[in-house]
């Protein structure tokens, strides 16, 4: 990377269908900003996320994967956010024992009307990425732009 260059992480972002994913489509609608390298997937559930995802986003050259899901209890799926805040707590500590920096992986209950707060906290997940600079640790070569 020249000096010139400033790094521009790559943020994978699972949204549930039901609350995150209409935050970030309000957010949109006011016209708020944040990055855009944050790439959006949406999913069904939180409690639909399977960690091999990722595992495998960081594996594909994510620097940061955050997953935001409705606010507990208020689960379109009634207990779905629940199953996902139980996975993503041992995922924590799977990633703590493959090295990966504990601020890469975050979760975030973001409803629909909160188009603020979801930009607030993809603007503050980027700034905290882009500190921890660029994710080399289970990073696949084989898909490597180079």
């Amino acid at each position: 990377m020249s000096v010139n260059e400033q790094f521009q992480p790559t943020i994978v972002a699972f949204c549930c269908n039901w609350c995150s994913y209409a935050g970030a489509d309000l957010s949109g609608t006011n016209r708020l900003q944040y990055p855009a390298n944050v790439k959006i997937i949406r999913i069904p559930c939180s409690c639909r996320l399977n960690p091999m995802f990722i595992l495998r986003a960081f594996q594909k050259g994510a620097d940061g994967v955050i997953l935001c899901g409705c606010h507990p209890g208020d689960c379109h799926y009634t207990t779905g956010n629940y199953y996902a805040r139980r996975r993503m707590t041992l995922l924590f500590s799977m990633l703590d024992f493959l090295g990966i920096e504990r601020g890469r992986t975050r979760v975030e209950w973001v409803s629909a009307a909160e188009g603020a707060k979801f930009a607030a906290t993809m603007n503050d997940f980027v700034k905290t990425i882009t500190e921890l600079g660029p994710n080399r640790r289970l990073e696949d070569l084989r898909c490597s732009k180079e």
